[in-house]
Order: structure tokens, then sequence, then C-alpha cells
């Protein structure tokens, strides 16, 4: 079976069943694992993402106001590629290609009709874990995509297992931001990541959209824990975001703030994608609230940076 993977957490789920060899082209946000960025480029932003948080948002909201799309496939060289399956999602017109503008570009192709969708719709971890099992049921994979969810619920159980002593383990109030510029609290898997970190997640329901909060939310919320990981900026660019922040009344009263528990994050890599590697990121999260997993704090240094 010929793979194109629309959507980076596709590829990821991909190539962790063992199916990289399968990929025959990818998105342009793809960036991981690195044996397979040789691969061709199916899709394209349409937004300037170099800008600022705040001009990001305005562009993004400007296009969808007046009905045009965010990305653009490339329809010739996915018609090259010759793909068996497609994978794309329904989760987030935002994030990626969406099912809608996949399907179009398909039916306007008799040498994609034959081609089957997969369409990721992650909302929940256990969503994550059920596309993972379905792209391994579509490809052939079943058994290894069950093995590789199994075990992930093991490393997750392993976070919240208690010490040799028996002793439970405080619960630091935990606020993920996906966005800086306007505030947003991160939702959909996130707070079941934080939890299952070990943490109580504050603000935002598991299953629930992300969206924006009014600044004083998170001051009543007053965590003890904030990780800043914006969507789709690696550590070094998340770190940068701490001052659309710190400019909001109140902020050095904040615990987190008050007790240098801030920490920016790379969300490109392990928060914002709904693929194998949230698993990682829980591991990440545990290490940073958790005096007991400091080995997953080092473990995982090159994700992660205390910025307050």
């Amino acid at each position: 079976m010929r793979i194109a993977s629309l959507l980076s957490a596709a590829t990821e789920i991909v190539c962790q069943l063992g199916l990289a060899d399968r990929l025959v082209g990818i998105s342009h946000e793809c960036d991981y694992p690195p044996d397979v960025l040789d691969r061709p480029r199916l899709t394209r932003s349409l937004i300037d993402d170099t800008q600022s948080s705040a001009a990001i948002d305005e562009q993004v909201r400007s296009k969808l106001q007046r009905g045009e799309p965010l990305y653009d496939i490339d329809d010739d060289t996915l018609v090259a590629v010759k793909p068996d399956a497609i994978i794309t999602q329904a989760q987030c017109e935002v994030c990626a290609i969406s099912e809608k503008d996949l399907r179009a570009v398909v039916e306007t192709h008799d040498a994609l009709s034959s081609a089957t969708i997969i369409t990721l719709d992650p909302r929940s971890l256990a969503d994550v874990f059920r596309d993972i099992e379905r792209v391994g049921t579509a490809c052939g994979c079943a058994d290894r995509a069950e093995s590789l969810v199994t075990n992930s619920k093991e490393r997750l159980r392993a976070l919240t297992a208690t010490d040799d002593t028996g002793t439970e383990q405080p619960q630091p109030r935990v606020v993920c931001i996906e966005w800086t510029e306007p505030l947003m609290a991160a939702a959909n898997w996130m707070p079941e990541i934080v939890e299952a970190a070990g943490g109580i997640n504050c603000i935002t329901k598991p299953g629930s959209h992300s969206g924006v909060i009014e600044w004083d939310v998170l001051r009543e919320a007053d965590p003890n824990v904030i990780l800043v990981a914006p969507c789709g900026f690696d550590l070094e660019r998340a770190a940068t975001t701490i001052s659309d922040l710190s400019k909001h009344p109140g902020w050095s009263e904040l615990t987190a703030v008050r007790k240098q528990q801030v920490f920016a994050c790379d969300g490109n890599a392990l928060f914002n994608r709904s693929g194998p590697r949230l698993i990682d990121t829980a591991e990440l999260i545990a290490g940073l609230i958790h005096s007991r997993h400091t080995e997953l704090r080092d473990r995982y240094e090159a994700f992660w940076r205390a910025v307050v």
C-alpha cells in the first residue's frame, strides 16, 4: 500500500507502525521522524507563520471570514505519487488540510478515485488511540497498532503508580497555554495528558475544543505550574511568547510565576499533534511537576525550558 499523509501526526503514526517505507508523500508540516523528510511535500501553508502570535491569529481569522483556504494541496504531486491511501483529518480546519478540501481535490482527478481516504478526528486521548488502530487496520498491521496502543497505556499508568512507600503524590494544578495572543488554554487530549502525568488540569475539559479565554480566567485558576506550548511553535519560539503573557496585570502574582514554575515547551513536537509522542508529552510533564520523575525531566531536556 502506497500511503500519502497530509497530517504530521498521521506521518508519525505510520512510521511508528513500521510503515515508513510505504510513505510516498507527506505534508509541509511533517518534520519527524527524520528518515522520511525526503518524501514529496503534498501541501503548503497560505499563512505567513513567521509573524507574531497576534498577527498569525489575525491572518487566520480574516481568511476564514472570507471563506479562503489556509492550506493548499499540490494536486499534480499527489496524483504523481499514486497513493492507495490518503490520510487527512476532520478535527480542526486551522491545523491542517481538511477532509472536505481533500475530497474536493480527489473528485477532480480520476487517477485518485480509487484511493482510500482515512480521516482522523481526535478530540480525546481515546480518540487518538482509536485513530492509531484505524490506521493500522486500514494499512494491514492491526496487530502492531494494538501493541503500540497497549504499550502507550502501560507507560501512562506507570506515571501515576505510587512509589515504593505507597505514598500518594501531590497533584499540582496545571494550565497548558496553546496560544498567547489571544490567550488560549489547551483542550482536546491535553487535559487527559496532564492528569496522566499526575497533575490537575485547570480551565479546560477533556474532549472540548481549545478556545480563547479571558486573562482573569487564568488569574482565578492561579495554577501551580504553567506550560507554554503554542500550537506549531518549537521550543525557541515558544520561549519568546512569554512576553505576551507577562504584560498582563497580575502576572507576577500568579503562584506559578512566584514559584518559578513557568516552562516553555516544544508544542510543535509534543503537545499539538495527536500521535504516539503524546506519551512522551505526559512523561515530560510528569518530569516537570513531580520531583520523583527527575529522570524524565532530564530525558526530555531538549523540549522544555524554565522561563520564569
